[in-house]
């Protein structure tokens, strides 16, 4: 009898198991009505958290961290996003129709215009001290630092897309970071240079009346003849006030990113490297035009920043006003020389 009813017990638990409360584990797992809305009245999909409502309402997502540097406490920066699409998406389209369309406009002017050639006289054959030795070491040492400078900034860019595919991996990984360390010890003397130069030459720079009607002729690229100029012409003067300042916002920029955030967030170091890299792109690409002026572009330019000494006729049709004011110097024309074999003499 007592096992019966011990049966019959059983019985009755499993039966009642076996209705309407077996379906509460099951609904307890999913307990969404069809309202959206639980037995107890949340809605999970709606109070979970929106990360692009957190983003709305504060520029950064941050945690919490018990060391010193707080940056690390930054978990998402949203503004991060839209540097990196300019960084890969814009940067490099901007730096490659900027730098290779100079190059071909260069290329076409050269066809259709031909060097630039020196004009001989009977003053051809002597010469004149266009540029002293300061000057010609203060133009080299920023020169050579702009173009290392340029290299190493352009890898930086275009290094991954167009160099680590043709040499490896390993062989950029040591490229890029020998261009770092050139990038950053060389941007002193770059900045010291700059400085020299807007000291010993700005007072040759300040535009006038000249430069207007230098740049309505053509500047002698066009036509015949060369306009009245100078020590520097229009081009010239605006070469000189290019590389003071593009080179201070370089400066500046740079100095924010050796030092980072020292005076700026993570949204103002990202901001620095965005000038930074738009400005050297244009700098580059003018910089360009400027070395084909000195080299290609017209005969006896490079005379003036190689030796110093430019030919007397040469200078007279690019620069004859500053000829006039070199010559009235002194009657004897102390700067004058022979380019022979001789010794240097007066002249006539």
């Amino acid at each position: 009898m007592r096992r019966a009813t011990t049966l019959f017990s059983t019985l009755l638990v499993a039966a009642m198991l076996a209705g309407p409360g077996a379906l509460a584990p099951a609904f307890a797992q999913n307990p969404i009505q069809a309202d959206g809305v639980n037995p107890m009245g949340a809605r999970p999909t709606a109070d979970s958290v929106n990360e692009e409502f957190l983003f709305k309402q504060k520029d950064t997502i941050t945690g919490r961290v018990s060391i010193p540097d707080g940056k690390s406490a930054y978990l998402i920066q949203p503004q991060g996003r839209e540097y990196r699409e300019f960084r890969e998406g814009w940067l490099p389209w901007i730096g490659a129709l900027a730098i290779l369309g100079m190059v071909a406009a260069l290329g076409v002017f050269f066809l259709f215009r031909g060097r630039i050639l020196m004009e001989h006289s009977q003053e051809s054959g002597k010469k004149i001290l266009r540029f002293n030795a300061f000057e010609r070491f203060t133009h080299w040492m920023t020169a050579t630092c702009f173009i290392v400078l340029s290299l190493s900034g352009l890898n930086y860019i275009f290094g991954k897309r167009l160099l680590m595919p043709l040499i490896g991996p390993e062989a950029f990984g040591a490229i890029a970071q020998w261009a770092k360390y050139s990038h950053v010890y060389l941007a002193w003397p770059f900045m010291l240079g700059v400085a020299f130069m807007f000291v010993v030459w700005v007072r040759d720079n300040i535009p006038n009346k000249i430069d207007w009607a230098w740049i309505k002729a053509g500047g002698g690229f066009i036509g015949k003849g060369h306009p009245h100029a100078g020590r520097f012409n229009a081009g010239q003067k605006g070469v000189f006030w290019m590389v003071a300042g593009f080179g201070a916002a370089m400066s500046v920029t740079g100095l924010m990113m050796l030092f980072p955030f020292a005076l700026a967030d993570i949204n103002g170091m990202q901001l620095m490297q965005v000038i930074h890299s738009v400005i050297g792109i244009v700098f580059i690409a003018g910089i360009l035009a400027h070395i084909y002026i000195g080299t290609l572009g017209m005969e006896g330019a490079y005379d003036a920043m190689g030796s110093g000494k430019v030919d007397l006729a040469w200078a007279r049709a690019h620069h004859d006003l500053w000829v006039e004011q070199e010559q009235a110097r002194t009657a004897s024309g102390p700067q004058l020389n022979r380019p022979a074999k001789g010794h240097p003499a007066p002249a006539e």
